[in-house]
């Protein structure tokens, strides 16, 4: 572990990657789902620098801003190492498009999650295939819903185990290893984006704020999943 990150900090590091180590000797192939949020530039420097084993893969949408899209370039340049991109299927992104229209995700709760389906869950779902576990950035202060999260679950949607080795990571934590060994980031949150999706459904939040409370704000709280995760109940969209 760099020699650089605070004492604390690099104990919490080498948790992680025992947990990392872990899954990949009990599932042999793991790869992490990465979302290019700020949890994903530490998971992405402890896989790549300690654990290069575990495949990364990251879904472009479509509809990413433009400042997600310029932090893959710089940190496929920062490792020397290019992340296996997948994008969603162009007949579906028509279809889709022709019965709810480009921007239909406001509509309704049904139509914004028939688009997540088919720009993120589905290519999702090609990512993952043929792996024994995937890894994901989850944290246990990002909602209520996250906070039941387990380190090692499995997921039933995904037919695969999920590994959360962040969990217990907070927000100091994450920007700590971040600034302390200078990695990429995104520069939304430099403006307030405390959680970066597509730009249409991604907006800033007010400091202290749930990190979610960003991410289709349009909506109740308990709907504010793409469908990777599971909510934590059925909920009915809340439009502004």
């Amino acid at each position: 572990m760099a020699h650089t990150l605070p004492a604390e900090l690099e104990g919490r590091a080498r948790a992680t990657l025992a947990q990392l180590r872990a899954g990949l000797r009990d599932h042999q192939r793991v790869v992490y789902a990465s979302s290019l949020g700020a949890e994903a530039m530490v998971l992405t420097d402890l896989i790549w620098s300690h654990l290069p084993e575990i495949d990364i893969v990251t879904i472009d949408t479509g509809r990413l801003p433009d400042e997600t899209l310029a932090l893959l370039d710089r940190v496929e340049r920062h490792y020397g190492r290019r992340m296996r991109v997948v994008y969603p299927e162009a007949t579906a992104l028509e279809r889709l498009t022709a019965t709810h229209g480009v921007n239909g995700f406001y509509g309704s709760l049904e139509a914004r999650l028939a688009c997540c389906q088919i720009r993120k869950v589905e290519p999702f779902r090609r990512a993952i295939a043929g792996y024994g576990a995937w890894v994901t950035g989850l944290r246990r202060t990002q909602s209520a819903a996250r906070a039941q999260a387990q380190p090692s679950e499995w997921d039933a949607a995904h037919g695969l185990v999920k590994l959360s080795p962040l969990l217990d990571w907070s927000d100091d934590d994450i920007w700590s290893y971040i600034r302390a060994l200078g990695l990429p980031y995104n520069q939304l949150h430099d403006r307030g984006f405390a959680s970066i999706g597509c730009a249409p459904c991604t907006r800033a939040v007010e400091k202290g704020a749930d990190s979610r409370s960003g991410r289709w704000w349009w909506e109740n709280p308990d709907s504010r999943e793409c469908g990777l995760h599971p909510r934590a109940a059925p909920a009915t969209a809340r439009l502004a």
